[in-house]
């Protein structure tokens, strides 16, 4: 079994997708049916779909016995298998906003975390990768008008805290586009205007922050709304694209899904502003305040 990531952490989120892919192939090489293996788990088909998909916890006697039906008998494999069972089931950082943070948040919040690339397209905010702590803060505040302080700073510390993934050298490379209204948007005032105009700046001048602008005068009818591509360097995952919603949120991972996304990604990239050119908006933006 080959090692996921080099020593690298890549949270528990992404070691469970690895673990259940890894299930399916077994599954799949030894012709047993989702049927069969849930029953020797004592479970059904759909608990074997949601394991192999990493949506749910591992038990190590549930592994086991899966292993065994499917013909997985060396001992060394075996520990493996289950040294990845533990790791997966351990709590992520994000875990201690679990107070404010609906689940299906954190599972994008633990994808996000192990992602190599992350493209993101929005049409109302800033991606809150690249929010101040101020911009984030009044986003909270005309959103939950009536949610009390410590709410408000609980899920604005949220916030920040994924912003850590940008620093260090596994960054990912983080790719956004963003229509013009987003610059344009009063969000706390001028002074939280400004301070996050000067963010933006220091950000796209890092390596793997490329950001650009939508401009009014194009369509943007690539994307009806906003979503985010993820995509990983581990080779047994798929790319993801996540569509938020009022709701909760979808997580589409089919090649045809990943595909359409992917070119909807790929014509507005070229029909809004080279991020140089952002870069000379948000100047310019930043000396008109």
């Amino acid at each position: 079994m080959v090692a996921l990531d080099g020593g690298q952490d890549i949270g528990p989120t992404v070691r469970r997708m690895v673990l259940g892919t890894r299930l399916r192939r077994l599954r799949e090489q030894a012709d047993i049916t989702r049927e069969e293996a849930g029953y020797s788990i004592r479970g059904s088909a759909s608990k074997i779909s949601r394991v192999e998909l990493g949506r749910v916890g591992f038990k190590e006697r549930d592994v086991t016995d899966l292993l065994t039906l499917y013909g997985v008998v060396e001992s060394e494999e075996r520990e493996q298998f289950l040294t990845l069972v533990s790791q997966s089931n351990q709590p992520g950082w994000w875990y201690q906003y679990s107070d404010v943070m609906p689940r299906w948040f954190e599972d994008f919040v633990g994808l996000e975390e192990a992602a190599a690339r992350i493209q993101t397209f929005e049409v109302q905010f800033l991606p809150g990768l690249l929010q101040t702590e101020e911009y984030a803060r009044a986003i909270v505040n005309e959103g939950q008008p009536h949610a009390v302080d410590g709410l408000v700073e609980r899920v604005v510390a949220l916030r920040v805290r994924r912003q850590r993934l940008l620093e260090g050298p596994n960054a990912p490379q983080v790719w956004a586009v963003v229509d013009e209204s987003v610059l344009h948007r009063p969000l706390g005032g001028r002074t939280v205007a400004r301070e996050q105009l000067r963010r933006l700046l220091e950000l796209t001048a890092l390596p793997h922050v490329s950001l650009q602008v939508l401009p009014f005068a194009k369509s943007g009818h690539a994307a009806t709304g906003a979503f985010t591509l993820l995509r990983f360097a581990e080779a047994e995952l798929p790319s993801i694209a996540y569509i938020e919603h009022l709701a909760g949120a979808l997580y589409l991972e089919k090649p045809d899904e990943i595909e359409i996304y992917g070119r909807a990604m790929d014509r507005l990239a070229v029909e809004a502003e080279t991020p140089k050119q952002t870069r000379q908006i948000l100047a310019k933006l930043l000396a008109e305040i």
